[in-house]
């Protein structure tokens, strides 16, 4: 299994990528709210330890049941997903994390009832997980490049249709409780909150899309809105 751990900088986030997520769309907050901002960005960047780690293995889909087989699991990951990973030779699953000091730095910010601070490092974490997997895509490619292989998007349980209790069969392919730290509940809750997972298919004859929003089934998403 491959595991990274990262820094700040090397997630390159824009500030339009946070301003998004915090809803601006492409319009620049006010003065007072890039100020906060800015005083969370350079308290984060003091201690944070986002990763990633994921692992391929071959496997088995398929295309009427829409399910993919790892050895001796089934992941039932629905019609969407299982046409969009169709033509892969093998398959990437992943975990990737903000990490469990920035997990602990949302809850001071809770418990001090800073709710400016908090939704700024909502949105933050949401950005920081992302792009912690922005950059697990380009490792696998790095990994894949001399097969001549090419990757899918990356999908994750809880969208088009797989559903997130999947993370149950999904994290024990990693050999270990917690991959990348994070641990999973009874709920298939995250924690950290901040990380995300799930699988890329890989192959030769596989493809990637700059635009997915319309695979999704996902109706409340911004993204979705714009």
């Amino acid at each position: 299994m491959n595991r990274v751990e990262l820094t700040y900088d090397e997630l390159a986030i824009t500030p339009s990528e946070l301003y998004e997520q915090m809803g601006y769309g492409q319009s620049i907050p006010d003065e007072a709210t890039l100020q906060e901002i800015d005083k969370v960005l350079q308290e984060v960047k003091s201690f944070l330890k986002p990763s990633f780690c994921y692992f391929v293995k071959y496997g088995a889909l398929d295309l009427e049941q829409y399910t993919l087989t790892i050895e001796d699991t089934t992941l039932s990951v629905g019609k969407i997903i299982a046409r969009q990973l169709r033509g892969a030779e093998a398959y990437a699953f992943f975990v990737c994390t903000a990490g469990m000091d920035f997990e602990d730095y949302q809850r001071e910010l809770m418990r001090k009832g800073d709710m400016v601070r908090v939704f700024i490092a909502d949105a933050l974490g949401s950005v920081i997980a992302e792009k912690a997997a922005d950059r697990m895509e380009e490792s696998l490619q790095m990994n894949i490049d001399k097969l001549g292989w090419k990757h899918t998007n990356r999908f994750s349980p809880g969208y088009c249709s797989w559903h997130v209790s999947q993370q149950q069969l999904l994290f024990p392919l990693f050999g270990t409780s917690e991959p990348c730290g994070v641990h999973l509940s009874d709920s298939s809750l995250m924690t950290p909150i901040k990380s995300v997972s799930g699988v890329i298919g890989v192959g030769p004859n596989v493809r990637h899309l700059d635009y997915t929003c319309g695979l999704c089934d996902f109706d409340k998403c911004f993204k979705k809105r714009r």
